[in-house]
């Protein structure tokens, strides 16, 4: 039978987060049983739930940025065992049978991958929910080991945050003497500037305002850039690899081109909509520079980025939160309030 479970759902968008009772579905033959220890929470929670995207399906429960002990697995799953310590991202499901999933890029499935919350189970039809709960039930597929020297807290907006700027780093190719620059420093931008660090970049960050410098150099930045600041800008023309743009609001991008270098890419990973400022395509077409996005990132460089922070010790700067405060960190969060993600520790469920 489906399995009663606990957890922090909004019944509408415009109602808080509270205690929310649902269920999970019994084993699939492939299927993989979490308890969940923490779950991150990333400002996509906050949009969805409140409606931002015009695409909820409420009740919502939220959270993708999931990390557990297996509590139970399906007869076919060889891979983990009963108490090994697992995440889960943004995507539970795919069609595993198109070009993108083939390639281990089920993020871009071309029927659309399935996400782990706010979305519908591709069997049955019901309900995603994701990991603001005690308890979640996923394919093994979509499943990724967490290593043993990685803290379980710190671990999990790795599963978000993480593999989002990991991803463009890999597909760009960064490693020693690239030249990387970070938009913004937030839950995105933090781990945009360890990563790349740590992958033997040079690193700088881009900051709208000053007082960011001792954290940013802290987290890897070589130097910081001010962004409005004329001057400090005309410096770094023509400098950069590759530009990571993690600012989640419309803004204008054109200063930012202007920073490339020969071939150079600026990727947006926060921003989701339509810029009121167009692009000079100008920019763009003398340099061969490139505007380009880049979305969360497959399970397989999930697990490659995951074993790649073991190896080197990164985890997320993370502020642990009773789910209790899960309303007022989301106030928090809209302010910039947190350094730099908030982490649910799902144990205060029982409390």
């Amino acid at each position: 039978m489906p399995t009663p479970v606990r957890g922090y759902g909004a019944l509408s968008a415009t109602s808080p987060l509270g205690l929310f009772s649902f269920v999970r579905r019994d084993l699939r033959p492939a299927d993989v049983a979490i308890e969940i220890l923490y779950a991150g929470v990333c400002h996509s929670d906050l949009h969805t739930v409140r409606n931002d995207w015009g695409n909820a399906r409420h009740p919502i429960v939220p959270g993708h940025e999931i990390i557990g002990r297996v509590s139970a697995v399906g007869a076919e799953v060889s891979r983990f065992k009963v108490g090994d310590m697992v995440g889960v991202g943004c995507m539970v499901d795919s069609c595993q049978a198109c070009s993108a999933c083939g390639k281990g890029l089920e993020q871009y499935c071309e029927s659309g991958s399935t996400l782990t919350y706010n979305d519908v189970d591709r069997t049955d039809g019901t309900a995603t929910q994701g990991g603001y709960s005690e308890r979640i039930v996923v394919s093994d597929k979509f499943v990724v080991r967490v290593p043993d020297k990685l803290e379980p807290a710190g671990a999990a907006p790795l599963l978000c945050a993480g593999i989002t700027t990991w991803s463009p780093l890999r597909h760009w190719k960064v490693g020693p003497g690239s030249k990387v620059a970070v938009v913004g420093l937030g839950g995105l931008g933090h781990m945009a500037l360890k990563l790349a660090k740590a992958l033997g970049a040079e690193v700088t960050l881009f900051s709208r305002s000053a007082g960011k410098e001792a954290d940013a150099h802290r987290l890897g930045a070589d130097s910081v850039v001010i962004s409005t600041d004329r001057a400090q800008m005309k410096a770094v023309r023509g400098r950069f690899d590759l530009v990571i743009d993690t600012v989640p609001y419309d803004h204008d991008v054109n200063p930012y081109v202007g920073t490339l270098a020969l071939s150079g890419t600026l990727v947006m990973v926060g921003y989701l909509g339509k810029l009121a400022t167009p692009v000079n395509a100008t920019a763009l077409v003398v340099g061969r520079k490139s505007l380009a996005g880049s979305a969360i990132g497959g399970i397989q460089e999930t697990q490659e980025m995951l074993d790649f922070c073991g190896q080197h010790g990164i985890t997320s700067d993370v502020e642990l939160i009773p789910i209790q405060q899960i309303n007022e960190a989301y106030e928090r969060m809209l302010k910039s309030d947190v350094k730099y993600r908030f982490v649910i520790d799902i144990s205060s469920l029982s409390s």
